[in-house]
């Protein structure tokens, strides 16, 4: 396949999962449609188009996915990566700080999936990716706050929603599901406590973001083409659901 046969949209791109999963998708053929709101100067990537896109922003979402369809007609692959991470405990938390954590970490799966709808239906083995979280399958933590589990508990019902009613249409809908992995957004986090992340898990290390991207794209290709529905748990062990 020429590159422009298959095309992905991914928000969240320039992160440490993201970057490794456009360029996979990237190697594997696919034209990727990269969004994050800061791109980082990377413009100019083979097969790689790069692109400013708040996701917590309406009208922002839905002028990227009408632009898209101008130009392309369809998507064969959305993966929606762009979060961030909270603190807890919940008594220190503001009203602001909890509706920003929902805001960015499901909303805006809310906002991508409804705009990308359209897109999908009109590509081929259409697939949707969402990001949760092992902190959606075990209550989370202080380390990443309530507002975090929450929304990426509420990811993978999200996930099985959209799956019982998009597939109807021939769009598969799958999220996945990190542990720890190993990028720059555990630099928020001292020594003691990501040894502590290592030692809990069974594998005795942290995932690589490769390892993530590798499972996101394979919910993408025909590898994954009866995969819906599902939460891809890559978390060494460290949860057991």
């Amino acid at each position: 396949m020429q590159p422009e046969d298959r095309i992905a949209w991914v928000t969240g791109a320039a992160g440490g999962i993201g970057r490794c999963t456009v360029a996979l998708l990237a190697r594997g053929g696919f034209l990727v449609l990269a969004t994050d709101r800061d791109t980082g100067g990377r413009e100019g990537e083979r097969n790689v188009e790069w692109s400013q896109l708040d996701v917590t922003d309406e009208h922002a979402v839905a002028s990227a996915a009408a632009e898209f369809q101008r130009r392309h007609g369809k998507l064969d692959a959305v993966v929606h990566l762009a979060g961030r991470v909270g603190r807890g405990p919940l008594a220190g938390q503001s009203l602001d700080e909890w509706n920003e954590g929902l805001e960015v970490n499901l909303t805006s799966a809310f906002l991508v999936a409804r705009a990308a709808l359209p897109l999908l239906r009109a590509g081929h083995n259409a697939g949707l990716v969402l990001m949760s979280s092992i902190n959606g399958l075990n209550g989370g933590s202080a380390l990443s706050g309530p507002a975090y589990a929450v929304a990426k508990a509420g990811i993978i019902n999200l996930t099985r929603y959209l799956a019982k009613e998009w597939a109807a249409v021939d769009i598969r809908v799958n999220c996945v599901a990190p542990g720890p992995v190993d990028t720059p957004m555990l630099a928020r986090l001292d020594s003691a406590t990501v040894e502590r992340l290592v030692a809990a898990s069974p594998l005795g290390r942290l995932a690589t973001a490769d390892e993530v991207a590798s499972t996101i794209v394979r919910l993408c290709t025909a590898s994954g083409s009866f995969l819906t529905g599902t939460v891809q748990n890559v978390s060494g062990g460290m949860v057991l659901d």
